[in-house]
């Protein structure tokens, strides 16, 4: 056989073999009609709005002239908190407030270790100085304001911190 003869043969048996894999799709594809869609659709409801939802537009565009009302505005609102009221203990108010003026004597606050100082002051009774740091005081020595400047202290704040100062005033 001349080498011309193979290759048109060689040719040949490729354009079969394509010809005949052509073929076979399609018989194939004739044979078995939507068989694609049938394994991939939904017969449901919830499948056709589920694709609906997927493939919606995240936005529109309104031209000039078009009128669009803006859906109205869902406001969530939540449970109002109510605050735990816990009240200081006097070493806390002490710490919080009172050192401020009561630590380092200033206008005139006898220091907390001042057991001089103090001894006046005690003798006058424990109520008149409860009364005294809530209302407040001008004195010759110094001013003490209400709730020692604290306002947000309640009553009974103020008096366990004035009953701590003298328990350690006479110490």
């Amino acid at each position: 056989m001349k080498q011309g003869q193979k290759s048109f043969d060689m040719f040949s048996l490729v354009v079969g073999a394509l010809a005949a894999v052509a073929v076979a799709i399609v018989v194939l594809a004739i044979a078995v009609p939507d068989l694609s869609l049938r394994m991939f659709a939904a017969d449901t409801e919830d499948h056709r709005v589920a694709v609906e939802d997927r493939i919606r537009p995240l936005s529109q565009v309104y031209l000039p002239g078009e009128e669009h009302g803006a859906p109205e505005p869902v406001i969530a609102s939540a449970e109002p908190v109510v605050p735990v009221a816990t009240l200081l203990t006097g070493p806390q108010v002490y710490n919080e407030a009172c050192i401020a003026c009561h630590g380092s004597g200033i206008g005139g606050a006898p220091m907390i270790s001042d057991a001089a100082a103090w001894a006046p002051r005690i003798a006058q009774g424990i109520s008149v100085l409860r009364e005294r740091a809530i209302a407040g005081f001008q004195g010759s020595t110094g001013f003490m304001p209400p709730k020692g400047a604290r306002v947000d202290l309640s009553d009974q704040e103020i008096n366990d911190a004035v009953d701590y100062m003298v328990a350690e005033a006479r110490k």
